[in-house]
């Protein structure tokens, strides 16, 4: 499927959303896995974490392929460095803004002094 650099970003983040998807990631980071393996610490049934799956693989963050008869998974990392590669150009607007922020509280924390009126 062709996405869209703006595409694959929005998949990105739809796929990081969610706290299970994050802790597949988490698990693939330590090496590939089946479906079995990944859905071993849930709750949840193995069907489900296809369709998590499913959305790591339509982001571009999971890959799958065929080690002897088993299908594993493994973690991709360019779709998180895309992420992080966006977030970072917006990082020095937030410092900006939190400077100017610390600032105010400080100035406002400041009593006035007594030749101001």
């Amino acid at each position: 499927m062709n996405m869209s650099p703006s595409e694959h970003l929005d998949a990105t983040f739809l796929a990081l959303a969610d706290a299970t998807r994050r802790a597949i990631l988490a698990r693939l980071a330590t090496g590939e896995a089946s479906v079995a393996e990944l859905a071993a610490p849930f709750s949840i049934s193995q069907p489900a974490i296809s369709k998590h799956l499913k959305i790591l693989e339509r982001a571009g963050l999971v890959s799958t392929s065929k080690a002897k008869t088993r299908r594993v998974r493994r973690i991709e990392a360019a779709p998180m460095a895309d992420a992080s590669a966006w977030i970072e150009r917006y990082r020095n607007l937030w410092e900006t803004n939190f400077t100017r922020l610390d600032d105010l509280l400080v100035e406002l924390r400041t009593p006035p002094s007594k030749t101001e009126n």
